[in-house]
């Protein structure tokens, strides 16, 4: 009998586990509970270095199997799903320094103890956002970084801070920072109108020391530097969860529909228009998941350009399935015992990612007219800023 395939062993992983996450998904979504448990299984069956090679101690997982991997889990579990694509796309973009060539003793450490990764990169973009000071042997952090997802059950915090060199100007300090640190707290605001159960709490850096040698990365406030990679890999893997929820909506919507108000005219449009916006959802997000290439691609801005037009169109699309889902069935789908109304706020959730579409649309606005994408604006230079004030 023939090995399964790549693609096949991590699906089925999904299916084994999928049902037992989906069983508590209502209560914790009412009861804003985190995933804890869910980590343990991910740890247990190999899911935090699936995309990690085989030759590191990793499963050796595609990009596009971890992709289609996380938009079936989130048929199950949205905020599951969620939660783990912000450790895999940190672990992609890794994987990909690793196959240029560059260090990447991050994927090691994930193959040999499973650590979790935790993104802080939604709110940090070009210029990031904190305050860094420079003292012996290292660097002081004070800063709050929103929206890190799965920071409950993090082991490490990848971030970024902005510092103001006296010689060079701005720069970006990218750094990984162990939860354990000293300074490093969560707080507890993690209240919101959906994907609740991913435990997406702001992590507060409170003077928090990191020394020089982990500062992995320095650039200009204003260039790109790894984002081109990290939009390629993680967009991908982050849009497919809503694509996932779209396809649960749809199932639900068209069993519903089965028994009640088939023959309704009305109820036959909304199911069209519901079915004709997830045929975009999941062809936008294979051309998204093609794009990458199993992490063989040319990072450039071109990609990143249209990567973010297919997460726009992705996460639109897919809102748009909820909606008419819920439009179709009716009253019935105001009620909570229905489960569309939990998968219409966790929807929503997909455009807080970057970008946000109107964000996006304006950077390919400006791009087709030939300007640069991000307006640029005239930051303080070290003189003016590190001056002493007048008397």
């Amino acid at each position: 009998m023939d090995q399964p395939t790549d693609r096949t062993r991590w699906m089925q992983v999904i299916e084994e586990i999928g049902p037992g996450f989906a069983e508590g998904v209502e209560e914790r979504d009412r009861d804003d509970t985190f995933i804890a448990d869910h980590y343990t299984t991910f740890r247990d069956r190999g899911l935090l270095s699936a995309m990690i090679p085989e030759s590191l101690g990793g499963g050796g997982a595609t990009h596009s199997t971890v992709a289609a991997a996380l938009r079936r889990l989130a048929w199950y579990d949205p905020s599951a799903a969620l939660a783990l694509s912000m450790h895999q796309h940190l672990i992609a973009a890794q994987v990909f320094n690793h196959l240029q060539g560059k260090p990447a003793p991050v994927l090691s450490r994930v193959a040999n103890d499973q650590v979790v990764l935790v993104s802080t990169g939604a709110r940090d973009w070009l210029d990031s956002n904190g305050e860094v000071r420079r003292v012996d042997g290292g660097y002081v952090v004070s800063a709050r970084k929103a929206f890190a997802s799965g920071s409950p059950a993090g082991d490490i915090a990848v971030t970024s801070a902005p510092y103001l060199d006296s010689e060079v100007g701005w720069q970006v300090l990218h750094f990984a920072v162990p939860f354990a640190t000293a300074g490093v707290s969560l707080a507890d605001d993690w209240y919101t109108h959906g994907m609740r159960a991913t435990g997406s709490r702001t992590i507060v850096f409170d003077e928090v020391f990191v020394p020089e040698g982990a500062i992995t990365l320095r650039r200009p406030s204003e260039e790109w530097g790894p984002w081109h990679v990290v939009l390629a890999v993680a967009l991908p893997l982050i849009a497919g969860v809503y694509v996932g929820i779209a396809e649960r909506a749809a199932e639900v919507a068209r069993e519903l529909c089965a028994s009640r108000g088939r023959t309704s005219t009305t109820v036959q449009w909304s199911v069209g228009e519901m079915q004709s916006a997830l045929v975009v959802a999941r062809a936008c997000h294979d051309r998204m998941v093609a794009l990458t290439n199993d992490l063989d691609f040319t990072p450039s801005i071109d990609l990143s350009d249209e990567a973010l037009v297919l997460k726009t169109q992705t996460v639109e699309s897919a809102r748009l399935v909820v909606e008419r889902a819920v439009e179709a069935v009716g009253g019935v789908g105001f009620y909570r015992s229905a489960g569309l109304e939990r998968l219409l706020r966790d929807v929503r959730a997909g455009d807080y990612h970057p970008f946000p579409a109107k964000e996006q649309r304006l950077l390919t606005g400006r791009r087709a007219l030939g300007l640069p994408p991000i307006e640029p604006h005239v930051a303080a230079t070290p003189s003016e800023v590190l001056a002493p004030a007048p008397a």
